[in-house]
């Protein structure tokens, strides 16, 4: 089972007078990731690099930020997959110490950058969430909204119109006993949606 991070964590190296700000956080896609990318670079603006990697979505992503290929993206983005996390960016900010360290050197201080910060890190199990989306006359609303109370599922949006429509997540685990409370506590005249169609 997949994990991400709690709340963002850090951890700095210092290698032959180079300094590695390693900061490993949640994040749920690539556009946040590369805004977060341009909030580090305008805060570091002195530092040679600025690498990432990043899982979020099914989607990976690794960036060298002008270090010498594969050494820095690929063995962060490497340190993620191997402590199955999801929905999480590392990113290492390094300032040039005037030593040069090698490939071999690199990939090792990249990964012990994020592999410490993770040390740190508190991990928190991704638990697969469903879409659904449903809509009901509004004498109903009262108690579609009590169901998903009782369900714990996150009402996303509600669209009062000729009838009411409800979109929301719930874990997926769950999903099916709630369609069938609601189907049948809705005596028909609730009308299950495509989650899509509803936005």
């Amino acid at each position: 089972m997949p994990f991400s991070l709690a709340t963002p964590a850090h951890h700095e190296l210092v290698i032959k007078k180079s300094r590695f700000i390693a900061c490993v956080e949640p994040m749920p896609g690539r556009v946040e990731a590369q805004a977060r990318v341009a909030q580090l670079k305008a805060k570091h603006p002195d530092a040679a690099h600025v690498c990432w990697a990043l899982l979020a979505g099914g989607q990976s992503a690794a960036n060298d930020d002008g270090e010498p290929g594969g050494t820095a993206g690929r063995p962060m983005l490497e340190v993620l997959r191997h402590q199955d996390l999801e929905g999480v960016m590392a990113s290492v900010v390094r300032y040039f110490g005037g030593v040069k360290l090698g490939a071999g050197g690199l990939v090792r201080a990249y990964t012990d950058a994020v592999a410490q910060a993770l040390l740190t890190a508190e991990k928190v199990q991704r638990i697969a969430q469903t879409q659904l989306a449903c809509s009901v006359p509004y004498a109903l609303e009262g108690l579609v909204r009590r169901e998903l109370e009782q369900a714990k599922a996150q009402l996303q949006d509600v669209a009062h119109g000729s009838v009411v429509r409800l979109r929301f997540a719930l874990p997926e685990t769950q999903a099916s006993a709630l369609v069938e409370r609601l189907s049948e506590s809705g005596r028909g005249q609730l009308v299950w949606l495509d989650a899509e169609q509803a936005g």
